[in-house]
Order: structure tokens, then C-alpha cells, then sequence
């Protein structure tokens, strides 16, 4: 994917469409994040972090906030001047960096974290990126990966019934036609994943550990009056064909993979 200096349509839209929200509606999406991974792995200021594909900043400014050590890529530079001047109304300065996942040195064996969250749909070479990412990751490192779910009832890309379901071709020629040719220099969603085609890649790259949406669940956090959705849980972590199912028309592929 070509790293984008100049302004763009669609990133313009987004940041036009964007520009209510505030750190405190972004806190608890943010902190169910962290609440997976420190599960996994213990976060302190000395844990190097890295972002992929920074958006409008939100995710970093916590974790700056914080005291945390983390670092963003991001393609955009138009998103990141953004990001920046958010940052500083929160009273934090970022520590950003222009550049493709695919194709950026982001060193080896560099980071005890990365997290990619609703970005791999957009990245054209996405195997690549996360051979990329493998790579600058310790022994025993962490990645945090959301993305698109092809069999999902609703989609978080467009708003268009069955929209993941649609082939590639179809699914580009609708966003050109609504949003114009833009889309498809930043914004467009190459890929609609599945579950299976994820765990094979992952695996296939060399990761130890992979957990999918199901197995990050925790049962005891559910509320305990869920008790329906505590038993749908139980069952589906006990019952692997039924959870393979219930995944194929999740809202969103989650995995966490530890190297």
C-alpha cells in the first residue's frame, strides 16, 4: 500500500466524521484491549509497544497517558498531524512514524507488543505485513490482531447488507461508485478475512500460541446476570465444531498470537 503524504477525499471524510469523539469514548473499547493482553503478558514502562496504523491517535494517547513506551506507524501523514494535535490538547506528545507495514524496517526482534487493530483489511500486501511484524517481535512477544469478518450480518466498513459476503470486485466497484476513486488509494478494505484462513497464516508465520475470539473470553468476567451468555460461552469454549460456527459470523476476526 503507497504511503499517502498529501490530503486526501476519504481521509478528509473520515477525519470530518470523527472529529466529536473524545478519549473518553474511545476508553473502554481501549481498555478491553489492554485487559486481553495483560492476561498474556504483563505491560509495564519499560514493554516496547508498537501500533499499527494509528487513525486518529486515540489508542496511543492512552497509552502515553499511561507512561507506557509505544510507538505508531502510520501511512497517512494527513492521520498523523491529526493524531499529533490531539495528543497535545491531552497533554501528551507521540512518537510517530510515516510508513507501510509491508514494506517499513520496523527492526527485529524490537517489540514485546504490536497491535494492529482494524487495520490489516486495508493493507493490500497483508502476508507480508505480518511476516513483518513476526520479525521485529521477542521471543515471547505479543501481537493483537482485529479485523474484518467475510461472513459477519453487518459490516464495520460500509454500511451495505452482506457487504463482506460481496466478491472483492463487486465490494470496490460499490465504495467507488459512493465515494469516489480515493477510496481505493486509502480506505477501501481489500480483504474480507475468515478465521480459518487467519490461524492457518499465523501459524504457518511461526506463532506458538494462537487464540482466537472464543478462547480470549473469559467466562468469569461475564456478567453474572448473563447467565445465558455464560453458558453460551462455556459451550462454545468446550465444543469446538459449534465454536467454529459461532465464529464464522462474528462481528470481527480477534486473535492474540504469541510468538
Amino acid at each position: 500500500m503507497r504511503i499517502h503524504c498529501g490530503e486526501l477525499a476519504d481521509v478528509t471524510r473520515y477525519i470530518e466524521e470523527h472529529k466529536h469523539i473524545t478519549l473518553e469514548d474511545q476508553q473502554s473499547a481501549i481498555e478491553s484491549v489492554f485487559d486481553n493482553i495483560e492476561r498474556f503478558k504483563p505491560i509495564t514502562p519499560e514493554t516496547r509497544i508498537l501500533e499499527v496504523g494509528v487513525g486518529d491517535g486515540w489508542f496511543q494517547i492512552y497509552a502515553r497517558r499511561r507512561g507506557l513506551n509505544i510507538r505508531g506507524l502510520e501511512i497517512s501523514e494527513q492521520l498523523m498531524e491529526i493524531s499529533r494535535q490531539t495528543a497535545r490538547r491531552y497533554g501528551v506528545e507521540l512518537d510517530l512514524s510515516l510508513g507501510n507495514i509491508e514494506e517499513s524496517d520496523i527492526g527485529q526482534e524490537a517489540y514485546d507488543i504490536i497491535v494492529a487493530r482494524s487495520i490489516f483489511e486495508h493493507v493490500e500486501q497483508w502476508q507480508k505485513g505480518i511476516e513483518n511484524i513476526y520479525r521485529a517481535l521477542r521471543p515471547g512477544g505479543l501481537f493483537y490482531f482485529d479485523s474484518t469478518n467475510k461472513f459477519s450480518f453487518t459490516s464495520g466498513e460500509y454500511s451495505f447488507p452482506l457487504y463482506g459476503w460481496m466478491p472483492n470486485s463487486w465490494r470496490y466497484a460499490l465504495r467507488r461508485a459512493r465515494q469516489g476513486e480515493d477510496i481505493m488509494k486509502l480506505g477501501i478494505d481489500f480483504h474480507q478475512f475468515t478465521y480459518p484462513q487467519l490461524r492457518r497464516f499465523f501459524r504457518r508465520v511461526g506463532f506458538k500460541t494462537v487464540l482466537d475470539w472464543v478462547d480470549l473470553k473469559d467466562t468469569a468476567k461475564v456478567r453474572s446476570s448473563s447467565a445465558l451468555k455464560k453458558a453460551a460461552l462455556s459451550t462454545l469454549k468446550r465444543a469446538k465444531p459449534l465454536k467454529h460456527v459461532a465464529l464464522n459470523f462474528a462481528p470481527a476476526t480477534i486473535f492474540i498470537c504469541i510468538k
